[in-house]
């Protein structure tokens, strides 16, 4: 909240205005901001309406009787949160600056520098030699998923299960420690894959071997589709002969 108000000062025969705003800010401390000055001169024998009016102004003193907070409002706004560090910065800042991690013990020292063996760092990014001798780059934060969605339901994932996706980001060269558990949350939080299900040994239907000895003598039908129109046609009718496996459609 502010308050503006005009205040007259007299030098000699000239007279100034200023233009003053009280200002109240967020803990109840004031200040005072000058916006405007201006010279009124004052000629002898003439009346200055001007300078009588600022003279006459009533200057009120607000009292305020409210106790300045000096303590910060968020103590902790300034503080550095290292409990959300990925998980390959200790890594990552013992190979660029020789870092080590403080608040180790004997053996989180030795495990440390015994996975240390398997990571190098190639500017701007870390890299994993796995254990199939593959080069691996190392992500983490919202890359992660990023990932694990194009590799499950992009246009190269096909909704498979959690470890065939997992599989299919390490064929893509990338790697992070939480793979397989975060596979799994997303198939089961996926729609498409909780609506479809696998199939139970109940709706299974046993498997009969077909005897075939001369050819064209089994055909097999299967209608498909539906596909991108071509003509007005949606669905394709396909016969395959069980010998050659001939295909007419």
């Amino acid at each position: 909240m502010g308050e503006g108000r005009i205040a007259s000062l007299s030098r000699g025969h000239v007279s100034v205005g200023i233009v003053v705003v009280m200002v109240l800010d967020g803990y109840g401390r004031r200040g005072v901001w000058e916006i405007g000055r201006k010279e009124i001169k004052d000629r002898k024998g003439t009346e200055n309406v001007a300078a009588d009016h600022l003279s006459q102004i009533k200057n009120e003193e607000i009292s305020d009787v409210s106790e300045v907070d000096d303590n910060f409002p968020g103590e902790t706004l300034m503080e550095i949160n290292t409990k959300d560090e990925p998980w390959l910065a200790d890594f990552a800042n013992y190979l660029v600056a020789d870092i080590i991690p403080k608040g180790m013990t004997y053996q989180q020292k030795n495990k440390f520098f015994s996975d240390l063996k398997h990571y190098f760092w190639e500017e701007p990014y870390l890299f994993k030699v796995c254990y199939d001798r593959m080069i691996r780059s190392c992500v983490s934060g919202p890359e992660t998923q990023t990932i694990l969605d194009q590799c499950h339901h992009g246009p190269t994932g096909g909704h498979y299960g959690p470890n065939v996706t997992a599989k299919k980001v390490l064929d893509s060269g990338f790697y992070w420690p939480a793979i397989i558990k975060e596979a799994h949350t997303l198939v089961h939080l996926c729609e498409a894959c909780q609506k479809t299900g696998n199939i139970s040994k109940r709706d299974e239907i046993p498997l009969t071997n077909i005897q075939v000895c001369e050819i064209f003598d089994i055909w097999g039908i299967d209608f498909m589709g539906p596909f991108p129109k071509s003509h007005k046609f949606e669905y394709i009718l396909v016969a395959i002969d069980y010998v050659p496996k001939w295909a007419e459609a």
